[in-house]
């Protein structure tokens, strides 16, 4: 296969950049259609002609629908999309590019999301591919941990209503809250997906920068003791990467204290553990909720983050250790295959 695509590069390379062209259409019509056409031009840079052009294709093909509110994708439309990610991947590298991440990560599972669009759209993508990963591996009775952030927020949303197929499964935050926007909270996150599911939830209605001497009691309460009786019986876990000065930053933490993790070399952070450049925790804060002391006794551990920012704090959070699956975008891991390979 990937003879036969290095032909198409050499003797008809409009071909392949014209699949690239429709796929980002599609793409970008699948995330936030109904969308006009002049700004499909204008988020992608393409001449409002080519849009154009573009979208009397696609509709005749019954892949989108098109109408004052602007293109949306059909039912044929979105299974078609997935089959055109597969050969976007195929022609790009993709797998190879995975191979090597795996490598340098010791994972057994990379997945490596085809987008080279603005930030808020590769997080899009990256909760869409997340979604439908889970979709695929939720099986009945499953408990599903999840934490906080961006990402899972964007994971949240990208699930799928799913009215006629009910999922009994549970899902549990994975940690506190961090006093933040309540739409990244991991207990709205949970009951999200939960309800699209049509699954049950459980909220853990703490803080996670609680002091040490304070956990013990939290712990105590009645509540708290049923959220974390359903959390140790967690199976599947998804989390985000965090950067080490962002995430204190986030938990309150005085220029002085970052000042000191920066110190210890830190760059990455989950679950409250800062890591350094070769994977050593340097720091940690106590917290309620999963530690990474947990991560071994559940089955799947999936971490999904993406942004070439992150491109140092991913490999030093994620690990065999802890993880089996990452999730992450096309420039994120060229990124980080260029830093290893530089020795950075």
């Amino acid at each position: 296969m990937e003879y036969l695509f290095k032909i198409q590069r050499k003797i008809v390379p409009e071909v392949i950049e014209l699949a690239e062209t429709r796929y980002s259409i599609l793409h970008k019509i699948y995330n936030e259609g109904p969308i006009g056409r002049r700004a499909i031009a204008e988020d992608l840079e393409l001449s409002e002609r080519l849009v154009r052009n573009q979208l009397e294709f696609l509709t005749d093909r019954k892949l989108i629908k098109v109408s004052r509110a602007g293109a949306e994708l059909t039912a044929g439309g979105e299974d078609f999309l997935a089959e055109l990610e597969r050969y976007i991947k195929e022609i790009k590298g993709f797998y190879n590019l995975e191979r090597k991440l795996k490598e340098i990560l010791k994972l057994p599972e990379v997945i490596i999301v085809p987008c080279n669009l603005e930030h808020s759209s590769v997080l899009m993508e990256l909760g869409r591919t997340a979604a439908r990963y889970l979709l695929d591996l939720l099986q009945p009775r499953d408990v599903l941990a999840i934490t906080g952030g961006y990402t899972m927020a964007r994971v949240a949303e990208m699930v799928p209503d799913q009215p006629e197929r009910k999922f009994d499964i549970t899902v549990v935050p994975g940690r506190g809250g961090l006093g933040e926007e309540v739409e990244i909270q991991a207990n709205t996150i949970a009951s999200t997906i939960a309800k699209k599911l049509g699954g049950k939830y459980c909220l853990l209605q703490v803080p996670d920068n609680l002091r040490e001497e304070n956990i013990a009691a939290i712990r105590n309460e009645p509540s708290i003791q049923r959220t974390f009786e359903v959390l140790c019986q967690a199976n599947i876990l998804i989390h985000g990467v965090g950067q080490a000065e962002v995430m204190a930053e986030r938990r309150g933490r005085s220029p002085e204290e970052i000042s000191r993790l920066q110190d210890k070399g830190a760059i990455g952070e989950a679950f409250g553990f800062y890591f350094d450049a070769r994977g050593e925790i340097v720091h940690s804060t106590p917290s309620v909720g999963l530690g990474l002391e947990d991560l071994d006794r559940i089955d799947k551990v999936i971490a999904v983050a993406g942004g070439e920012d992150k491109a140092r704090a991913i490999p030093a959070v994620i690990s065999p250790k802890y993880q089996d699956v990452l999730i992450t975008d096309e420039n994120t891991a060229r990124r980080i295959i260029s830093l290893q390979e530089q020795g950075d």
